[in-house]
């Protein structure tokens, strides 16, 4: 998901802007490469990989133990999402499993480290404030350095074409190159992680959802020939597949709808004037105008009861997508806007649904899920993060799985 605001300053690099003469890309024409197409198909079939591999370690409850495990529900989704999308991104360490376990777990404790200060560094604090942050993003920039991926396995075409762009373009050095990296691992999982949690408890929660999510993924793998075996050959559905889950996209978009707190950021090109329900207002070139979209997930008028989840908000009578919303008798244009909008939509949206619902994919094909409180109150959302996209809860809520035999 993309990130805006003083993100230079909270990455540690100078300006990626054409116009500054720094540049490393053209951001738009390297995300349109390497997140859409043929490069999104090979992008989701190695987190589909990475997710099973994550969620098949050994650690796990073996395929003939009964037991339960029981972990915050939140700290499972950023363990599994994080690796599992470190990996994706870049790359593989060609060394032992246990070595690369445990690069990947000081990378998770130095992220949640340098993310909770994040609010503070886009409100423009300097990141020399909060020590043990600063260390962990430098700590994290040193292990991107070209030299530590060149050195890696099955690194994605997204970050070598950016890599190859900072070696022939650019005018930074290894450590900036490093943190350009970090700014896309940032986007990739800040936002993405609790939007995976948000889809994952709602949809635990209702009855309703689970039933017709379970019903609706085997139906998919059984159509697919894919034979679910904790212990066997790995899921794949292709991208065809993986669009056609109508359920799966509701219940995505609905957590979302209900989480998302992002800010879209304008600047008027030229002077003209804004008419809204409650009046008009002179807008002058070069004011800056925020969209706060969540005014609009939480609009009465177009989502009835719109504090209350409802799995199929999105699907039509005959099951299909909805797309048809309306306010005041008027059909609307953008109902629906976690990601942004416009020229600055995010470029990773299509990628970041897709890992979510193959998240929620293989949960329901490999376990057995409960929340150890069965009417558990829906944790509230941490505020101190709006604007910056999708709101984590506050607290985390305990759930148990096991492997199905």
């Amino acid at each position: 998901m993309v990130y805006h605001w003083n993100k230079e300053k909270a990455f540690g690099h100078r300006s990626i802007d054409p116009s500054d003469g720094n540049t490393t890309e053209n951001i738009n024409n390297t995300f349109n490469k390497t997140l859409q197409g043929d490069a999104l198909c090979s992008l989701s079939e190695a987190m589909m990989q990475n997710l099973q591999s994550v969620m098949r370690h050994p650690g796990l409850p073996k395929s003939k133990s009964a037991a339960w495990v029981t972990e915050g529900m939140y700290a499972f989704c950023y363990r599994v999402m994080f690796e599992a999308g470190y990996l994706t991104l870049f790359g593989k360490d060609i060394s032992e499993t246990d070595t690369q376990r445990a690069f990947i777990q000081n990378n998770l404790d130095s992220f949640k480290q340098f993310d909770q200060v994040f609010p503070a560094l886009v409100a423009g604090l300097p990141i020399h404030l909060f020590k043990t942050a600063h260390k962990a993003r430098e700590r994290m920039a040193e292990s991107l350095k070209h030299k530590n991926l060149y050195a890696r396995d099955q690194v994605s075409e997204l970050i070598r074409l950016r890599m190859f762009l900072n070696d022939t373009l650019s005018t930074f050095d290894d450590m900036e190159k490093a943190k350009t990296h970090l700014a896309i691992l940032w986007a990739s999982q800040a936002n993405t992680i609790p939007a995976t949690f948000w889809s994952l408890f709602q949809m635990i929660r209702s009855p309703e959802a689970m039933k017709a999510a379970l019903e609706e993924v085997n139906g998919a793998l059984q159509r697919a020939g894919q034979e679910i075996s904790p212990g066997g050959n790995a899921i794949y559905l292709d991208q065809e597949q993986l669009n056609d889950l109508p359920v799966l996209d509701s219940i995505i978009k609905e957590a979302l709808r209900l989480s998302s707190a992002s800010l879209n950021i304008r600047t008027a090109k030229e002077d003209f004037t804004l008419h809204l329900e409650d009046g008009s207002y002179n807008i002058r070139k070069d004011d800056i105008i925020a969209l706060y979209p969540q005014l609009m997930h939480l609009d009465p008028e177009i989502y009835p009861d719109p504090l209350t989840f409802k799995y199929d908000r999105y699907l039509d009578e005959s099951g299909k997508a909805k797309t048809t919303f309306y306010r005041n008798g008027n059909k609307l244009k953008y109902f629906y806007m976690p990601f942004g909008s416009g020229a600055t939509i995010c470029p990773g949206r299509l990628f970041a649904v897709q890992e979510i619902k193959q998240f929620l994919i293989l949960m329901l094909s490999y376990f057995e899920l409960e929340l150890v409180e069965s009417h558990a109150k829906c944790p509230p959302l941490d505020q101190s993060r709006a604007g910056l996209g999708i709101l984590p809860p506050l607290n985390d809520i305990e759930f148990k799985y096991k492997l199905k035999h």
